[in-house]
């Protein structure tokens, strides 16, 4: 197995969200492509006091090429690390309160339970 770089370290963090949802993240992975865009996968259960838990796997795209030396980099310059990681939470979580209403946000992730 590929040693992780710091910001797949990062991005593969768990969290809880202003809203209270808490994103664990189980797995993580980067898909890199020849035009240098790349995919994010996350293997997530997502949950909220109150509320049972919910498995689902998201494949974000990213196309935003003036990240992949932060995504590559043995020592990202730490602002920019904490911007990606924003950044790609920011998108996760529009995601997750989109999905129900908005058939681009829904066709990027699958319910597993």
């Amino acid at each position: 197995m590929e040693e992780q770089t710091p910001a797949e370290q990062a991005l593969s963090r768990s969290y809880v969200a202003a809203d209270g949802f808490r994103f664990d993240v189980v797995k993580m992975s980067v898909e890199h492509h020849p035009d240098r865009s790349v995919t994010l996968t996350y293997w997530l259960t997502v949950g909220r006091q109150g509320h049972p838990d919910e498995r689902w796997v998201v494949a974000l795209p990213w196309d935003d090429k003036s990240w992949v030396d932060v995504l590559t980099s043995p020592a990202p310059p730490p602002d920019r690390l904490r911007q990606l990681v924003h950044l790609v939470r920011a998108h996760l979580e529009e995601w997750w309160d989109t999905k129900g209403h908005n058939r681009q946000s829904a066709k990027t992730g699958r319910r597993l339970t």
